[in-house]
Protein backbone atom coordinates (compact mmCIF):
# COMPACT_ATOMS: atom_id res chain seq x y z
CA UNK A 1 0.00 0.00 0.00
CA UNK A 2 1.51 3.09 -1.11
CA UNK A 3 1.35 6.00 0.72
CA UNK A 4 1.05 9.49 -1.21
CA UNK A 5 2.20 13.00 0.52
CA UNK A 6 0.64 16.07 -1.17
CA UNK A 7 1.96 19.72 -0.62
CA UNK A 8 -0.34 21.86 0.68
CA UNK A 9 0.20 24.94 -0.44
CA UNK A 10 -0.48 28.26 1.41
CA UNK A 11 -1.91 31.18 -0.06
CA UNK A 12 -0.85 34.87 1.48
CA UNK A 13 -3.72 36.69 0.93
CA UNK A 14 -3.60 40.52 1.06
CA UNK A 15 -6.39 42.03 3.14
CA UNK A 16 -7.02 45.27 1.43
CA UNK A 17 -7.55 48.23 4.15
CA UNK A 18 -10.86 49.31 4.64
CA UNK A 19 -11.20 53.38 3.40
CA UNK A 20 -12.36 55.55 6.74
CA UNK A 21 -13.65 58.46 6.87
CA UNK A 22 -12.92 60.90 10.50
CA UNK A 23 -15.74 63.34 10.51
CA UNK A 24 -15.29 65.81 13.62
CA UNK A 25 -17.15 68.49 14.59
CA UNK A 26 -19.18 69.87 17.94
CA UNK A 27 -22.39 68.85 16.77
CA UNK A 28 -24.12 71.09 18.73
CA UNK A 29 -26.46 69.57 17.92
CA UNK A 30 -26.28 67.01 15.21
CA UNK A 31 -28.26 68.12 11.92
CA UNK A 32 -30.00 66.72 8.78
CA UNK A 33 -27.09 68.89 7.04
CA UNK A 34 -24.40 66.57 8.67
CA UNK A 35 -25.99 63.39 7.80
CA UNK A 36 -26.91 63.94 4.58
CA UNK A 37 -23.48 65.60 3.85
CA UNK A 38 -21.42 62.42 5.38
CA UNK A 39 -24.06 59.73 3.62
CA UNK A 40 -23.17 61.50 0.30
CA UNK A 41 -19.44 61.62 1.01
CA UNK A 42 -19.13 58.24 1.89
CA UNK A 43 -20.75 56.69 -1.50
CA UNK A 44 -19.29 59.68 -3.62
CA UNK A 45 -15.63 58.69 -2.08
CA UNK A 46 -16.07 55.16 -1.75
CA UNK A 47 -15.81 55.21 1.79
CA UNK A 48 -16.30 51.75 3.93
CA UNK A 49 -17.32 54.00 7.45
CA UNK A 50 -18.10 57.19 8.81
CA UNK A 51 -16.66 57.88 12.08
CA UNK A 52 -18.33 60.67 13.77
CA UNK A 53 -16.02 62.55 16.33
CA UNK A 54 -17.57 64.79 18.98
CA UNK A 55 -14.91 67.58 20.56
CA UNK A 56 -15.00 67.58 24.43
CA UNK A 57 -13.30 71.30 24.27
CA UNK A 58 -13.65 72.42 20.71
CA UNK A 59 -10.80 75.00 20.23
CA UNK A 60 -12.84 77.52 17.81
CA UNK A 61 -16.12 77.58 19.98
CA UNK A 62 -17.17 79.40 23.25
CA UNK A 63 -17.00 77.20 26.01
CA UNK A 64 -20.48 78.98 27.29
CA UNK A 65 -22.05 78.00 23.97
CA UNK A 66 -21.31 74.24 23.68
CA UNK A 67 -23.61 71.43 25.97
CA UNK A 68 -22.01 68.60 27.86
CA UNK A 69 -20.29 66.37 25.85
CA UNK A 70 -22.55 63.61 26.87
CA UNK A 71 -25.76 65.05 25.60
CA UNK A 72 -24.22 65.44 22.27
CA UNK A 73 -22.61 62.30 22.46
CA UNK A 74 -25.89 60.76 22.90
CA UNK A 75 -27.70 62.72 20.24
CA UNK A 76 -25.01 61.96 17.48
CA UNK A 77 -25.63 58.34 18.53
CA UNK A 78 -29.74 58.94 18.31
CA UNK A 79 -29.12 60.14 14.99
CA UNK A 80 -26.67 57.44 13.34
CA UNK A 81 -27.72 54.34 14.96
CA UNK A 82 -29.94 53.13 11.70
CA UNK A 83 -26.81 53.34 9.51
CA UNK A 84 -24.61 50.66 9.30
CA UNK A 85 -22.06 52.23 7.80
CA UNK A 86 -21.60 55.18 10.73
CA UNK A 87 -20.40 54.68 13.74
CA UNK A 88 -19.07 57.44 16.74
CA UNK A 89 -16.40 57.76 18.73
CA UNK A 90 -15.65 58.95 22.24
CA UNK A 91 -11.62 59.55 21.51
CA UNK A 92 -11.96 63.10 22.07
CA UNK A 93 -14.06 63.02 25.51
CA UNK A 94 -11.80 60.81 26.84
CA UNK A 95 -8.94 62.68 26.23
CA UNK A 96 -8.19 65.57 28.57
CA UNK A 97 -8.02 69.18 27.75
CA UNK A 98 -8.80 70.78 24.19
CA UNK A 99 -10.37 68.94 21.21
CA UNK A 100 -7.20 68.92 18.52
CA UNK A 101 -7.84 67.19 15.14
CA UNK A 102 -3.83 66.10 14.76
CA UNK A 103 -4.23 64.28 18.11
CA UNK A 104 -7.37 62.46 17.16
CA UNK A 105 -5.98 61.90 13.52
CA UNK A 106 -2.46 59.75 15.61
CA UNK A 107 -5.00 58.06 17.52
CA UNK A 108 -6.38 56.13 14.71
CA UNK A 109 -3.40 55.78 12.73
CA UNK A 110 -1.81 54.25 15.78
CA UNK A 111 -4.50 51.94 15.54
CA UNK A 112 -3.90 51.07 12.13
CA UNK A 113 -8.11 50.09 11.09
CA UNK A 114 -7.96 51.87 7.23
CA UNK A 115 -6.80 54.24 4.62
CA UNK A 116 -7.84 57.62 6.81
CA UNK A 117 -9.61 60.62 5.36
CA UNK A 118 -10.69 63.51 7.43
CA UNK A 119 -14.21 65.18 6.42
CA UNK A 120 -14.85 68.70 7.05
CA UNK A 121 -16.70 71.49 5.57
CA UNK A 122 -15.26 74.14 3.43
CA UNK A 123 -16.06 77.16 6.58
CA UNK A 124 -13.69 75.16 8.24
CA UNK A 125 -10.69 74.19 5.88
CA UNK A 126 -10.23 78.11 5.33
CA UNK A 127 -9.19 78.45 8.68
CA UNK A 128 -6.98 75.65 8.19
CA UNK A 129 -4.00 77.81 9.69
CA UNK A 130 -5.78 78.39 12.73
CA UNK A 131 -5.35 74.50 13.55
CA UNK A 132 -2.75 73.31 15.55
CA UNK A 133 0.19 72.04 13.66
CA UNK A 134 -1.45 72.38 10.33
CA UNK A 135 1.22 71.96 8.25
CA UNK A 136 1.74 68.50 9.60
CA UNK A 137 -1.80 67.46 8.75
CA UNK A 138 -1.78 66.85 5.62
CA UNK A 139 1.39 64.65 5.33
CA UNK A 140 -0.63 62.30 8.37
CA UNK A 141 -3.92 61.49 5.64
CA UNK A 142 -5.78 62.57 2.96
CA UNK A 143 -8.73 64.83 3.64
CA UNK A 144 -12.09 65.38 1.86
CA UNK A 145 -13.16 69.18 1.74
CA UNK A 146 -17.67 69.05 1.50
CA UNK A 147 -18.77 71.68 -1.27
CA UNK A 148 -21.34 73.36 -2.48
CA UNK A 149 -22.49 72.22 -6.03
CA UNK A 150 -20.97 74.52 -8.88
CA UNK A 151 -18.24 75.88 -7.11
CA UNK A 152 -16.68 76.07 -10.38
CA UNK A 153 -13.15 74.87 -11.28
CA UNK A 154 -11.34 72.95 -8.55
CA UNK A 155 -7.94 73.03 -10.16
CA UNK A 156 -7.81 76.62 -9.27
CA UNK A 157 -5.09 77.38 -6.95
CA UNK A 158 -7.45 79.50 -4.84
CA UNK A 159 -9.19 76.43 -3.75
CA UNK A 160 -6.55 75.85 -1.04
CA UNK A 161 -5.52 78.24 1.69
CA UNK A 162 -2.78 80.48 0.71
CA UNK A 163 -0.37 78.97 3.35
CA UNK A 164 -0.67 75.44 2.21
CA UNK A 165 -0.57 75.72 -1.58
CA UNK A 166 2.85 75.38 -2.23
CA UNK A 167 2.35 71.61 -1.04
CA UNK A 168 0.21 70.71 -3.57
CA UNK A 169 -0.16 70.13 -7.26
CA UNK A 170 -3.32 69.60 -8.84
CA UNK A 171 -3.79 65.90 -10.73
CA UNK A 172 -6.48 66.45 -13.82
CA UNK A 173 -6.75 62.64 -13.70
CA UNK A 174 -7.69 62.09 -10.18
CA UNK A 175 -9.33 65.83 -10.03
CA UNK A 176 -7.83 66.32 -6.71
CA UNK A 177 -4.72 68.08 -4.85
CA UNK A 178 -1.91 65.68 -4.21
CA UNK A 179 0.18 66.92 -1.29
CA UNK A 180 4.46 66.24 -1.48
CA UNK A 181 3.99 63.63 1.36
CA UNK A 182 0.96 61.61 -1.71
CA UNK A 183 -1.85 62.05 0.46
CA UNK A 184 -4.34 64.08 -1.13
CA UNK A 185 -7.31 67.08 -0.43
CA UNK A 186 -10.54 66.59 -2.46
CA UNK A 187 -13.02 69.13 -2.92
CA UNK A 188 -16.42 66.70 -3.07
CA UNK A 189 -19.74 68.67 -3.81
CA UNK A 190 -22.60 67.30 -1.77
CA UNK A 191 -26.07 68.34 -1.79
CA UNK A 192 -26.31 71.77 0.26
CA UNK A 193 -28.72 71.71 3.07
CA UNK A 194 -29.20 75.31 4.35
CA UNK A 195 -28.98 74.29 8.26
CA UNK A 196 -26.94 75.35 10.77
CA UNK A 197 -26.57 74.04 14.81
CA UNK A 198 -26.74 77.55 15.27
CA UNK A 199 -30.03 77.84 13.51
CA UNK A 200 -31.54 74.98 15.32
CA UNK A 201 -30.42 76.35 18.50
CA UNK A 202 -31.83 79.39 18.27
CA UNK A 203 -35.35 77.82 17.28
CA UNK A 204 -35.59 75.95 20.33
CA UNK A 205 -34.47 78.94 22.14
CA UNK A 206 -37.51 81.03 21.37
CA UNK A 207 -39.75 78.04 21.82
CA UNK A 208 -40.00 77.47 17.83
CA UNK A 209 -39.90 74.07 16.07
CA UNK A 210 -36.63 72.48 14.76
CA UNK A 211 -38.64 69.74 13.06
CA UNK A 212 -37.80 68.45 9.57
CA UNK A 213 -33.87 70.18 10.86
CA UNK A 214 -32.62 67.54 13.13
CA UNK A 215 -33.49 63.91 13.43
CA UNK A 216 -36.71 63.22 15.14
CA UNK A 217 -34.75 61.15 17.65
CA UNK A 218 -32.77 63.90 18.58
CA UNK A 219 -35.74 66.47 18.91
CA UNK A 220 -37.30 63.94 21.41
CA UNK A 221 -33.90 63.95 23.21
CA UNK A 222 -33.62 68.00 23.84
CA UNK A 223 -37.03 68.35 24.50
CA UNK A 224 -36.79 65.49 27.33
CA UNK A 225 -33.70 67.19 28.72
CA UNK A 226 -34.86 70.63 27.93
CA UNK A 227 -31.58 71.83 26.27
CA UNK A 228 -30.89 74.87 24.29
CA UNK A 229 -33.90 76.46 26.09
CA UNK A 230 -33.70 80.35 26.98
CA UNK A 231 -32.60 80.90 30.49
CA UNK A 232 -35.19 82.60 32.45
Amino acid sequence: MSLHIGWVVKATVVQKKRKIGLFGGTFNPIHLGHLRGAEEVRELCGLDEIIFIPSAIPPHKEAEEVIEATHRLEMLRLATKTNPRFTVSTVEMERRGTSYSIDTIRFFLEKDQGNLSFVLGRDAFVEIETWREYPTLFSLCSFIVMDRSGVGDLSRTEQLPKVISSAFQYDAGAKCWIHHSGQTVRFQDITFLDISSTQVRGLIEKRQSAKYLIPLEVEAYIQDHGLYRQRI
